[in-house]
């Protein structure tokens, strides 16, 4: 009889695991079901460039079902509950529930596994800062693809003022973004001729620019030669829409014309309902293996885990490929293999810094990234891989 694998999740991760194993081992070896809420695959970084005119349709999102080999089913569902104990996964009823391809025609609510995948990602939570839940509209992000067009929408009927970029909380998808966004919109708003009107703010909790010193040392020169203001250690406490400031756990009262806000993160809201994460919902994931603490036969990855790395689908593209050579290992009854089996923390992406430069950022648990300077072959290299993304990326092609 063929093991169960479910990968909970369309995301980069989960679409690589699901095909990679699929390809590997055959139909009498495993039968294997992606779970996803929404059926379509977004491309998370695009939404960085909506607000400029830079992405489209095309670019964003795809039928998750046309990225998953044949042999992979598509469960379109909301995840309810998750049963490591009984090696189960409750899906929610009612119209959660809107497609279900490849089942064998059956449409259980409980969908029982020999191994699971959960790829959930991380969802925001604006109600964690006050002020913010039910203000969307006052305060503007684009960090959802709804976000990135609303802001899209601000910024062309912005005429000039206080844009302030405040990051609430750590960690967050994509760390490098919020600094992207900064020098984008100063390029964007230069291009327009509105850049002499506006003063920019950048506001980070901590007491650099970005996490990563190397990175903080090489970005905050540019932040200076550009005219952008930043406030360190500004930990976010509340926002007032009304008033137009936002003000800090150090007392701290900044006021905005135009705010961009990074709302804080948490792991997606079925996983604090099984109880399988901490206090903001990050699952406990071992750093080399991937395997969820205290579960047998679990694998997290990505944006889920409470891995020391960036959540971002670079991580998960790494990851992906380590979850399925120990899934494929196990199923053969191996041992898996050292080098493809064991995560060391690997990551690499992008950082625009705008006027049609970048820079890479190449990383791992134990070496710290040391980007080069700015230029426009990394900028290039970029917009390359954000075209090619859906030819390479999910298949597990690279």
């Amino acid at each position: 009889m063929p093991q169960r694998i479910l990968v909970l999740g369309g995301g980069v991760g989960g679409t690589i695991v699901a095909n990679t194993v699929a390809r590997e081992l055959g139909s009498h070896e495993v039968d294997v079901t992606v779970i996803d809420a929404t059926g379509q695959h977004a491309y998370m970084p695009g939404w960085l460039y909506v607000p400029f005119d830079q992405a489209d349709g095309v670019l964003l999102s795809h039928d998750e079902r046309s990225l998953l080999k044949r042999r992979v089913n598509l469960v379109v569902a909301q995840v309810a509950k998750i049963d490591p104990v009984n090696r189960e996964v409750t899906l929610a009823p009612g119209p959660g529930q809107t497609r279900i391809d490849d089942l064998h025609g059956a449409a259980e609510a409980v969908l029982p596994y020999d191994y699971l995948v959960i790829g959930t990602g991380s969802r925001l939570a604006p109600e964690d800062l006050t002020g913010l839940a039910g203000t969307e509209g006052k305060w503007h992000d684009f960090y959802s693809y709804e976000g990135a067009r609303r802001l899209r929408s601000a910024l062309h009927n912005f005429e000039g003022g206080r844009l302030v970029i405040a990051v609430g909380g750590i960690p967050h998808r994509c760390p490098p973004a919020p600094l992207e966004f900064t020098f984008l919109v100063e390029d964007w708003l230069s291009r327009r001729g509105l850049r002499s009107k506006t003063e920019i703010q950048y506001l980070y909790p901590i007491n650099r620019v970005f996490t990563m010193e190397p990175v903080a040392e090489m970005v905050t020169p540019l932040l200076d030669q550009r005219g952008i203001k930043y406030t360190t250690f500004f930990n976010t406490e509340s926002v007032d829409t009304e008033r137009k400031v936002i003000s800090s756990l150090e007392g701290e009262e900044v006021p905005y014309d135009l705010l961009v806000m990074i709302p804080p993160h948490r792991g997606a809201q079925v996983i604090e309902d099984s109880g399988l994460g901490d206090t903001q919902g990050w699952i406990a994931t071992d750093r080399n293996t991937l395997e969820v603490k205290g579960h047998d036969h679990v694998f997290a990855l990505g944006d889920a885990t409470d891995l020391p790395i960036s959540k971002s689908g670079s991580a998960a593209h790494f990851e992906a490929k380590i979850v399925a050579a120990r899934l494929i290992a196990a199923i053969r009854g191996e041992e898996p293999d050292p080098r493809s089996g064991t995560y060391d923390g690997e990551v690499m992406c992008f950082l625009e810094t705008g006027h049609n430069a970048a820079t890479q950022l190449v990383f791992n648990y134990e070496r710290p990234p040391q980007p080069p300077h700015p230029s426009l072959y990394y900028h290039v290299e970029k917009t390359l891989f954000n075209r090619a993304y859906y030819h390479l990326v999910p298949q597990g092609r690279v």
